[in-house]
């Protein structure tokens, strides 16, 4: 879960509502793919094939587009690096009449982005809902990845208090639904800030005031946002399949933020891991710790590649 309109320190996860893209000094060329159902519009920075011997590393996020890896990218300038908008997300405009985001159908749209790249098997840096539809491309297409670093994906089923957390993610689904975009995000934030499982502790508490953390208080009376509606359902509700995983030729990183502590999207690549049967890897901040700071939300971007970096070179 990755989001871009929230304050510091908020505890927020998804940058769905970017604000604006960082200067890259590496070329970058951006192309449309007309795949079924959507104008699929990626951007890669680099050259095709890649130099150097190294697969072509693609970075992906859900709901965030890609100008959320701009700070990340900028630190791989001795790499070709792509980026995507998601199917119905930023410049990728539908064409199917639908508004759901499944991690089957996003999967199937990167299968066809790896082809028409024309490199070969890439390493893929995917975060949050990204890493969710990163999993389910290598459970389908095992050949399409070398390495995998999926960061913190949100997944229900791997807590032990999954039916809680299906029940806070309604809750916030329901203030939106009931007030707007400033209640449902406060109630997203106040979930992906909880500590720990969600007890009777949590459910118990009063709503949280939008202006607390800078949202607005106006219900704009749009109910069609990527996060809050039940349009990325999908993506929390994926079951991993650790047989199909195991077996593919992918290595596969599970990793986890050191400021992420206990929240949830730490819990769940916790548990991600240990259906995979390894420990997750620590990275550097917190669940947007690859963030620039023009997304409110600043991680450690160079510290950050640092350690991709050195996660991919141990493959």
């Amino acid at each position: 879960m990755n989001g871009a309109d929230v304050p510091p320190g908020s505890g927020s996860v998804y940058p769905s509502h970017p604000v604006r893209s960082l200067t890259v000094m590496t070329t970058t060329q951006t192309h449309t793919l007309a795949a079924p159902g959507v104008d699929l519009v990626y951007d890669v920075r680099g050259p095709l094939p890649p130099d150097g011997g190294r697969p072509a590393l693609l970075m992906i996020g859900q709901p965030m587009t890609a100008e959320g890896f701009d700070a990340l990218a900028a630190n791989f300038t001795d790499r070709t690096v792509v980026t995507y908008d998601p199917r119905g997300l930023g410049r990728s405009v539908r064409t199917d009449g639908r508004s759901d985001h499944t991690p089957q159908q996003q999967a199937a749209d990167l299968h066809l982005l790896i082809e028409a790249l024309g490199a070969g098997p890439v390493d893929v840096f995917a975060s949050s809902g990204g890493a969710v539809t990163a999993l389910e491309l290598v459970a389908s297409q095992p050949g399409d990845v070398v390495t995998l670093v999926a960061h913190e994906p949100p997944i229900n089923a791997v807590l032990p208090d999954a039916a809680a957390a299906e029940r806070a993610r309604a809750a916030f689904h329901e203030a939106y639904q009931a007030k707007g975009f400033g209640a449902g995000m406060a109630a997203f934030i106040a979930m992906t800030s909880w500590q720990g499982e969600f007890t009777d502790a949590y459910f118990a508490q009063p709503a949280p005031d939008p202006a607390m953390f800078g949202m607005p208080t106006e219900d704009d009376g749009t109910r069609d946002d990527p996060l809050l509606s039940k349009s990325s359902w999908a993506v929390t509700d994926y079951r991993p399949d650790p047989a199909l995983l195991g077996a593919a030729p992918t290595r596969i990183v599970i990793a986890v933020g050191e400021e992420s502590a206990q929240t949830y999207t730490a819990r769940t690549a916790l548990g991600t891991a240990a259906l995979l049967g390894q420990q997750a890897t620590v990275f550097p901040s917190h669940h947007g710790g690859f963030l620039g700071g023009e997304f409110g939300y600043a991680g450690k971007p160079e510290e950050f590649a640092t350690r991709l970096r050195e996660v991919l070179a141990a493959g």
